[in-house]
């Protein structure tokens, strides 16, 4: 499956990003993601090549790119807890400083960038992302309501813009939360605003998960909700954009 390296314009610079697509000449439905804190790394390339194998272009860029290319941060093979306070020392500042305007930037240029890429069907996109990545992608879709079809985001703090932030969704909506992240209380109110703006959804904390379970280069990671990630994440974007980008609606 073909991956390719590329560069893509911004506002502020040139972020360094990696694609991955079928190869077989054909265009297909994008899908931005967006990597967790810890940055692009090996388990992000083999999720990407996971997605990109059920028909997918799967964009994904080093969004920390004003501190360099990835990795911007050395990070050890596995994060476990020896490790995770050393490397979060590193990566709290670079999260700090990318504000959201600086996120609503860079997504209208990696948009813009996936408009021109010949092996990209025409339509809307998706954008799913993991840890502070969720919050990007939710940032994202909130301020491209016609280009953005389908959102995902896995133990995000997909509310840290306040619950207000959500009204102006227009994509069909997955969030997995991790129990550890979200009380049921918190979970209720991130679903009535997600009612109130009249999205088909789904919001859940996915059991007995802490914060990081997708990846499974860390000691959060949880085989059966990743399953499960892939059981939400791969219908929505069926629905959402190899039927003609028509937003369904999943029971609630």
């Amino acid at each position: 499956m073909p991956t390719k390296t590329l560069q893509i314009p911004t506002a502020d610079g040139r972020a360094d990003a990696f694609a991955v697509f079928p190869g077989d000449g054909e265009r297909y439905p994008a899908v931005l993601m967006y990597a967790d804190g810890f940055g692009i790394r090996p388990v992000l390339r083999e999720m990407a090549r996971e997605l990109a194998g059920h028909g997918y272009y799967v964009l994904v860029p080093n969004y920390f790119y004003r501190h360099g290319p990835a990795p911007v941060v050395e990070l050890p093979e596995y994060i476990g807890e020896e490790a995770r306070g050393a490397v979060f020392a590193q990566v709290m500042p670079l999260i700090e400083a990318h504000t959201t305007e600086r996120v609503l930037r860079d997504a209208d240029a990696f948009l813009a960038f996936l408009t021109e890429q010949p092996e990209v069907g025409p339509g809307p996109v998706a954008v799913t992302g993991y840890c502070i990545g969720g919050l990007l992608a939710t940032r994202t879709a909130v301020a491209h309501p016609g280009r953005v079809a389908a959102l995902a985001a896995f133990h995000a703090p997909v509310a840290a813009d306040g619950l207000d932030s959500l009204a102006k969704l227009t994509a069909e909506v997955h969030f997995g939360h991790a129990e550890s992240d979200l009380t049921p209380e918190a979970l209720g109110e991130l679903n009535q605003a997600l009612d109130a703006a009249g999205v088909g959804y789904t919001s859940e904390i996915y059991p007995g998960t802490v914060h990081g379970f997708t990846m499974s280069d860390t000691d959060a990671f949880d085989a059966a909700a990743l399953r499960r990630h892939w059981e939400r994440l791969l219908p929505l974007l069926g629905r959402t954009l190899e039927r003609g980008g028509e937003p369904g609606h999943p029971p609630r």
